[in-house]
Formats: structure tokens, C-alpha cells, sequence
């Protein structure tokens, strides 16, 4: 059997030993379950998880929250990286399959399993990064500690001693005694099987492979099952640190939550906020608001998009979508962070962030490098974030725009309204002939068609506020020789609301509660990753007041989702849920 057959043998042999407490619930101890913390109960009597459903005295369902949410491919190289203290992340998860769609973010813990190929996928990584840290002497010695006591005659002292503490950052928890001799009997293994390296290294070769195959590591992992008297379980502090950490950060706890979750300041809600607080300044917040939106708001699709060059010559797929890419990025990142405001302010700002190949887009002229620059631009043609160019182009042909597809990714992302899947062999649009867009789209799907249910009164009057921007979201006062019509109806909280083009409806949306109930209900589904359940509809809905009033923004928003009661209990299920 060769090296590497080895090694996963042995790996996949300290990962079976971690099933049983895990899986079948045998063996579950406090100091497995982490500290036997009660958890925050901030939010208790807000329709979340009290049984009292909506007060119509019927039961409600419980919140069906996974205690075995697996990692997602970025939360996992997110995670690596920090485990091991490395300077970016490996790339390593580039070779994973990937994962099924399900839902609107990738975090979905519903959705995410491990499958016999990215169990081997798992494997492949785990070899690779422990040839890359073991291969590098800064490497090893960030995850060595100088102060590991000598062998003093009995060389497992020093092996259990480091296991004991990476294996406590690895699992997100301490370790027990028994997890620890299975570890070493592991470590013992490597001296055997890497001749290349010292004993010690190859110890710790041997175990960097275990630990990145065990559940403990793949899986946050909750074991609490005490219920107490509110008949709901409530997470010990490791477990909450970890909830905490991959919601604001995507990646593990750092040593201030360990130290949080050891000492019990995790057990209510106010420890809790001291260290979302401190977190959420981090730049693995920023990149976590990043990520939040860019799913939101399909930002891959910026990259995979197909312009006629006879008509756009300038715009390149590759070039142009990365830097629309940077400008949303950049334009969130000033919304949340550098003005600390809100929803509205995303909808509104007639701003954003423009470089060299992006800035002719905008009628703006030469002038402009590779780096993005913050520019003013016309708020009676610009109003936040749907009228720049990446979610226009995104949304549209490869001469024409497309009013029905930016009308229902409106629909769908920022208004939360169902819409049925489109029928079987719908036909495109007609070629233009001597009319224009809008005129040939309402002969499509308008009234009298067969599109007409969906179309007439809900996607197109949303698509048709943004008439005045072309195929690559550039500014247009005219429509194949006619004048643009970009004036609709909409209802907004069951108003009537007209508007006159992208700018007012941006500023409708912006007071809805309908739209801020949806952005709030998104951010809740991202941040615990799973569906909003029926109990959190109450907070939901409190929380869109206050951010539709301006009282909320959205750095604070984050910060409110930490303290409800959901974040921090768990609902029993039945056994193997």
C-alpha cells in the first residue's frame, strides 16, 4: 500500500472515530458539547420559536436548523486559511465538485452534503495542505508553538500537548481525552510513513490530515441537547462562537471568541454583541457584506456576459465584468462601512465607483486609470445600485436590453414576490422592426397575450423603468429613432405608485417595507444559513420598520440578527435531525 493510501486509511480511521458522540448521539458529554452555556434568549416572546406560532393558538413549526451544517467550498479555504495563519487562501477547493444549487446563497446547510467525490475531493485537499504547511518552516512553526513541553523521556507529552491545541482550533471546541489518544495514535503513524521529515513533522503531517477529514472539521458540528424550560435548546459558547464566526466572517472563531466562549461571556446575548461588535470591523466582515451582495445580486453573471462587438466594441467579458464586478463591490463596501447606512441609501446614492474601462459607460469621458475612483453622477439618470451598468448589462442581449429579465430579477431579489417558472417553448422577441423595445416586449407578453398574468402586471411594468439604458447599461435618449417611454405603475405595499424611469422607482423601493422586509428576510436566510422560518417572521418584520424608518443600517442590521433568540437555541428535533 503506498504512502497516500496510508495516510487516508489512517485519516479516514481518526475520523470514524469521532462519529459515534457525533452522529448517534452516544457519549455526548459537556465538555464535548462545549461549555454547557444557556446561549443568548434576547428577542424571547417575538413569534421566534416560542410555540405559540402566530397567535391564532395553533402550534407552529419548528425551525428546522441543521446541527451538522456542512462548509461551503469558501467557508472551507476560508477556514484553512485561518487554522493555519496563511497569507491567502490555498485555491485547493478550486478542484472540488461543485455544489447543487438550492436556494439563493451557497451556505444553504439544507443543500450542502458530502458526496463520495468530494469526499474524495476532501482527501486530495488534506494531502495538499499538509505537504504545503509541513514543506514550509514559517509555515510549521506558526502552527507549532514554542512552548510545547519537551519529551522529557516520553515523546507523546509534546505530540498530545499540540493536538490538545490545534486540535481545540480545528474543532472549533476543546478536545477530549479520548479524542486526543485517537489523534495520536495517528501521529505516531507519520514517523513511519514520511521519512522525508523529522518525527515530530511527520506526526504533525499525519494528523493535518485527519483533522481536515473529520466531521468535527467539515461539519459545525452543535452537540448540546439539553432542553431547557422554554422547551428550546440552548447552544453552549464554542458552538455559538462558531455560529457567530461564519456568520459575520465565513470562516472560524479567533482566539478572543475561543476565550469568550471558555469563559462564558457567550451565554447572553450582550457577551454576544461585545463580539459581533468587535468582528463585524474586521476585513473578513467586508468580505463577508461582499459576498452577501454579490450573490444577491448574481455578480457572477457580470463575467459571463455576451456583447455584439459591431455594436459595443469596447466592452470585453473577461476585462468589463471584472471591473463592474469591483465597482459594486467597492460601491456595498462604501454603503455599509465608510457612510454606515442603510438600504435605502443602496437604492438611492446616485454614486459609485468607476475606472478606465467602465467610465465611458457612464458618459464620463477619458481621464481614468486602472484603479476605481468615486464619482457624482446625474441622480435624474443614476439612483444606486440598479442603475449601474453591471446589473443592467447583466440583464440584457447582446444588442437590445432586456426588460423582462431585469424586471424579474428585481422581482424575485429586492421584492420577494413568487413567480411561477416560465412556460415550455416560449418564443423569443421579434426582431426590431422599426419599433421599440418596449413596444415589441408588451406585443410579447403584454395585455391580451398569453403572458399577460405575469407580464403585464407585475415583470414588465418593473422592467420598463429602465428604458433609458441600453444593452450595456449606458444612458439612451432614444429607442431605434423614438422617444423612450420608461414611465409605469407598480404596486408598492399594495399602493399604486407611478414613476417616471429607474431613479423614482429606485426612490419607491427605497420606502417600501415590502422591499426592506425581502432584503431583511435575504440577510436573515444568508447569515444562518438556512430559510426564514414562520417564528422569524415577527422579527423580520420589526426589523424592515426600523431600516424602512432609517433606523437601521445595515452594518446594524448584522448586528441585530446576532441577537435574536433563533441565533442562539436550536429547536429538539427528532433523533438523526
Amino acid at each position: 500500500m503506498n504512502r497516500l493510501a496510508w495516510a487516508n486509511m489512517l485519516a479516514a480511521l481518526a475520523l470514524c472515530s469521532a462519529l459515534p458522540s457525533c452522529y448517534l448521539g452516544v457519549d455526548v458529554s459537556a465538555e464535548d458539547a462545549g461549555d454547557g452555556g444557556t446561549g443568548t434568549d434576547a428577542e424571547a416572546g417575538e413569534g421566534e420559536g416560542d410555540g405559540d406560532g402566530d397567535g391564532d393558538g395553533e402550534e407552529s413549526q419548528p425551525i428546522e436548523s441543521t446541527r451538522f451544517a456542512r462548509l461551503s467550498h469558501g467557508q472551507w479555504e476560508n477556514t484553512v486559511r485561518d487554522l493555519f495563519m496563511l497569507p491567502e487562501q490555498t485555491g485547493f477547493s478550486s478542484l472540488f465538485i461543485g455544489d447543487p444549487t438550492s436556494g439563493k446563497f451557497d451556505n444553504d446547510s439544507d443543500a450542502l452534503d458530502v458526496t463520495p467525490t468530494l469526499w474524495a475531493d476532501y482527501q486530495r485537499a488534506a494531502e495538499q495542505v499538509a505537504d504545503y504547511v509541513t514543506g514550509d518552516a514559517l509555515l510549521l512553526a506558526a502552527i507549532v508553538p514554542d512552548d510545547l513541553p519537551e519529551d522529557a523521556g516520553d515523546p507523546s507529552v509534546r505530540a498530545k500537548a499540540w493536538i490538545d491545541g490545534f486540535g481545540a482550533r480545528a474543532y472549533r471546541r476543546p478536545l477530549t481525552s479520548a479524542e486526543v489518544d485517537a489523534h495520536y495514535y495517528v501521529f505516531v503513524q507519520g514517523v513511519d510513513l514520511y521519512d522525508e521529515l523529522d518525527a515530530f513533522t511527520a506526526g504533525v503531517h499525519m494528523c493535518i490530515q485527519a483533522f481536515l477529514q473529520s466531521p468535527h472539521f467539515v461539519y459545525r458540528v452543535e452537540a448540546s441537547e439539553t432542553v431547557g424550560d422554554d422547551g428550546l435548546i440552548h447552544l453552549g459558547g464554542y458552538e455559538v462562537a462558531t455560529r457567530l464566526s461564519y456568520m459575520l466572517w465565513n470562516s472560524m472563531p479567533d482566539q478572543p471568541l475561543f476565550e469568550a466562549a471558555a469563559s462564558g461571556d457567550l451565554d447572553d446575548a450582550a457577551g454576544v454583541l461585545v463580539q459581533a461588535a468587535r468582528m463585524i470591523d474586521d476585513p473578513r466582515a467586508h468580505d463577508m457584506v461582499s459576498d452577501f451582495h454579490a450573490q444577491l445580486l448574481d455578480t457572477d453573471h457580470y463575467l459571463d456576459q455576451y456583447k455584439d462587438p459591431n455594436f459595443y466594441p469596447l466592452f470585453d467579458a473577461a476585462i468589463t465584468g471584472a471591473a463592474m464586478q469591483r465597482e459594486t463591490e467597492l460601491f456595498v463596501q462604501s454603503i455599509v462601512f465608510d457612510d454606515q447606512a442603510g438600504l435605502a441609501e443602496l437604492l438611492t446614492a446616485p454614486y459609485t465607483f468607476v475606472n478606465q474601462d467602465t467610465a465611458y459607460m457612464y458618459g464620463l469621458g477619458d481621464g481614468f486609470g486602472p484603479d476605481h475612483e468615486r464619482v457624482m453622477l446625474d441622480a435624474s439618470q443614476r439612483s444606486g445600485i440598479l442603475t449601474q451598468v453591471g446589473f443592467l448589462s447583466s440583464n440584457a442581449y447582446p444588442v437590445d436590453p432586456d426588460s423582462i429579465h431585469r424586471g424579474v430579477s428585481v422581482v424575485r431579489n429586492l421584492l420577494c414576490a413568487p413567480l411561477p417558472p416560465p412556460p415550455d417553448n416560449v418564443p423569443p422577441l421579434p426582431p426590431t422592426m422599426g419599433n421599440t423595445n418596449r413596444e415589441r416586449v408588451e406585443a410579447h407578453t403584454g395585455d391580451g397575450t398569453c403572458g399577460e398574468g405575469c407580464h403585464s402586471g407585475v415583470i414588465n411594468p418593473v422592467g420598463f423603468a429602465f428604458e433609458h439604458y441600453d444593452a450595456i447599461g449606458q444612458w439612451r435618449e432614444q429607442d431605434n429613432g423614438f422617444p423612450i417611454n420608461d414611465t409605469d405603475t407598480f404596486y408598492f405595499d399594495a399602493e399604486p405608485k407611478t414613476y417616471d424611469g429607474a431613479p423614482e422607482f429606485g426612490h419607491y423601493a427605497a420606502a417600501s417595507t415590502q422591499v426592506h422586509a425581502c432584503y431583511v428576510g435575504h440577510l436573515l436566510e444568508y447569515a444562518y444559513a438556512r430559510d426564514v422560518a414562520a417564528q422569524e417572521q415577527a422579527i423580520v418584520d420589526e426589523l424592515a420598520a426600523r431600516s424602512r424608518d432609517g433606523a437601521l443600517p445595515i452594518r446594524a442590521l448584522l448586528l441585530e440578527l446576532t441577537q435574536t433568540q433563533s441565533f442562539a437555541t436550536r429547536y429538539p428535533l427528532e433523533a438523526g435531525q
